[in-house]
């Protein structure tokens, strides 16, 4: 079963591929995702990586470990928590 692993603290600079080859040195890489902002493009400084093996061991040896001058913070990622819609105000 594939696990999802959070990874924050990124550099602006830091890209999916970027990641991707980093992750890969620990197991098999299905996804990765640098969340971006939806009205400038510019990343939000965390993003998430969907492994089907080795997530363990790359969130054992990749949290605190610098990338693009930044020190990762990586974990395995939650579920989303359900959000109450927002009122409209007219």
């Amino acid at each position: 079963m594939a696990k999802n692993v959070y990874v924050g603290n990124l550099s602006f600079n830091t890209t999916e591929e970027g990641l991707r080859s980093l992750f890969a040195q620990y197991g098999t890489v299905d996804t990765v995702k640098v969340v971006t902002d939806r009205d400038t493009g510019r990343s939000r400084g965390f993003g998430f990586v969907e492994m089907s093996d080795g997530a363990d061991a790359a969130i054992q040896a990749l949290n605190g470990k610098e990338l693009d001058g930044r020190a990762l913070k990586v974990n395995e990622a939650k579920p989303r928590e359900p959000r109450e819609p927002r009122q409209r105000r007219w």
